[in-house]
């Protein structure tokens, strides 16, 4: 028998009510599934590290990542409609930051629990 298992059955109806009453809806756990997706490529993880740091352009991402301009842009596509960066114009620049500091704390967080 897996020790890991209840060796009984049984439901606990108090707990059930409570975290039913303060659960997320489907959808916010699918944007929550999304977030973690978005974080998934190594890529978009070490965008985001650099953007944690400083205001950067699509040429300091490549040269920071050793990746095309190209390969660049379609990741901050992908985590613009994520939300997790934005941008802003300066003259024919475009320099790229986190979307707020929730990401920052996330990424923060993540980063110390994958070098425990």
């Amino acid at each position: 028998m897996a020790h890991d298992l209840c060796e009984i059955e049984g439901l606990h109806p108090e707990v059930l009510d409570r975290l039913q009453s303060t659960m997320p809806d489907a959808e916010t756990f699918a944007r929550l599934a999304d977030f973690f997706k978005a974080l998934a490529d190594t890529t978009r993880a070490r965008i985001l590290y650099g953007l944690s740091r400083e205001e950067l352009c699509v040429c300091d991402l490549a040269a920071l990542t050793g990746l095309s301009s190209s390969a660049i842009s379609h990741q901050l596509r992908l985590l613009r409609a994520h939300r997790l960066v934005k941008y802003r114009r300066q003259g024919k620049m475009a320099f790229y930051s986190l979307d707020d500091e929730h990401v920052r704390s996330l990424l923060t967080q993540s980063l110390a629990h994958a070098t425990e």
